[in-house]
């Protein structure tokens, strides 16, 4: 009599530039998605010392391959070099360390049946699945959490058209090669089609990003740990408008300062920064420069200390630049409708992000540029801080996101169409 095989879980190897307990956003999503799968596959991931704020730490300094084992999910992490996020050249040099890593690193982890990357870093992050995809045989899924070079040139960060030509063209080698490519938004999924145009789109599908509702969730205002975390920024009696997350070029920050200046004579709101970012000095010498006294810049907190900060704030600004429509979901959008709390937008028509605060009506939204609707908005919350109109705005963020997503809803998702791959 034959015994049947045993049902062995399909092997499925991540490139995370940035994984646990590194800070990035693409890393916790990354993280969660891989500790959510493994009751449907054997996950390796691929991906960097913890470094994400530019230093390594000695335990990370001697080997160039580091093995561990985090919560099930197995790990080799690839030893870089320190970098600062002002200077371009240190941070290409930690970049291609990773990226030639991660590629010798391959061979390190055996047969595979599903390869998986981001588009982090840009273009070297697909590339990198298409690398994994020939050397293991394997499936390959491309998931897209911001469009490159479509990204670059919006915030001006490159103008050399030899170099954004080159970009696009291995991008869309990067899509063609891919078995599935996952996009983040619906305006994303028109960026695909708008690269193809005349020609056969690759094989795509939209999936959200989310929060884990269990980790972030609504507190009452005399919380212990929210009064704590407003005391101690001297933040008591405030009605604070927070942004919260990376401080960097995508956000228009450094004209949105000006907007916050003309509220530097109400002493009963404060404006809460909290996180870091290349642009972050840049808005420290503006403070200082203009005694902005309601203005307060926080560090990044701890994932377990979240909940409290942006439980403290009592709107939240979800910003992008112009240009990131169909390039870049705000993943901070998730936490703040976690917290349920209500939205100040500064984002196009038609972007993921905006779309979804329209159909929940869980906040106000204006364009990128139109500082006087911005101001006029700020207006308008602080008129209405008292009213019954915030708190429906509160209890529609969390009910839509508890409902549509959650880590739950959008990993199944992911699950089902990576599963459908079959050779």
């Amino acid at each position: 009599m034959k015994v049947p095989e045993p049902n062995v879980k399909k092997k499925l190897l991540i490139y995370a530039h940035y994984y646990h307990p590194d800070v990035a956003s693409t890393g916790q999503i990354l993280k969660e998605l891989a500790e959510k799968m493994l009751d449907s596959f054997d996950i390796t991931v691929i991906c960097v010392v913890p470094s994400y704020t530019g230093e390594v730490t000695a335990e990370y300094k001697t080997k160039m391959f580091y093995k561990e084992e985090f919560n099930g999910v197995k790990i080799i992490r690839i030893r870089v070099p320190e970098f600062s996020k002002k200077n371009k050249l240190s941070r290409i040099k930690n970049i291609l360390a990773y990226f030639l890593g991660a590629m010798i690193a391959t061979f390190k982890v055996g047969k595979m049946d599903y390869v998986y990357s981001i588009s982090q870093p840009p273009i070297l992050g697909g590339l990198l699945g298409v690398w994994g995809k020939w050397m293991k045989y394997a499936k390959y899924i491309y998931n897209i959490q911001d469009f490159n070079p479509e990204q670059t040139m919006a915030v001006g960060y490159s103008k050399n058209k030899l170099i954004l030509n080159a970009m696009m063209w291995f991008d869309k080698f990067s899509c063609k090669r891919a078995d599935k490519v996952i996009v983040v938004g619906r305006d994303m999924v028109e960026t695909m089609k708008d690269r193809f145009k005349g020609k056969k789109v690759p094989n795509h599908v939209f999936i959200n990003n989310w929060i884990d509702e269990k980790e972030i969730y609504p507190l009452p205002t005399d919380n212990e740990k929210v009064v704590a975390f407003k005391k101690k920024y001297k933040l008591e009696n405030k009605f604070i408008i927070m942004y919260s997350g990376n401080i960097g070029l995508y956000y228009d920050l450094e004209n949105l300062i000006h907007v916050i200046k003309k509220f530097n004579d109400r002493n009963d709101m404060a404006f809460a920064f909290v996180g870091e970012g290349t642009i972050l000095d840049k808005l420290v010498l503006y403070k200082d420069e203009y005694n902005l006294k309601n203005v307060t810049f926080i560090p990044y907190q701890n994932k377990s200390d979240l909940v409290y900060s942006l439980n403290a704030g009592d709107v939240h600004w979800c910003i992008n630049a112009k240009g990131i429509k169909g390039v870049s979901v705000p993943s901070k959008l998730y936490g703040i409708m976690a917290a349920g709390k209500p939205i100040l937008g500064v984002l196009e028509e038609g972007s993921e992000a905006r779309l979804i605060i329209e159909e929940t009506k869980c906040g106000y939204v204006t364009e990128p540029g139109n500082y006087d609707e911005v101001e006029a908005n700020i207006e308008r919350f602080l008129k209405e801080k008292e009213t019954c109109i915030r708190t429906e705005m509160c209890e529609r963020a969390r009910a839509y996101l508890v409902n549509n997503l959650t880590k739950d809803v959008s990993i199944k998702k992911y699950i089902e169409e990576i599963s459908i791959l079959i050779r």
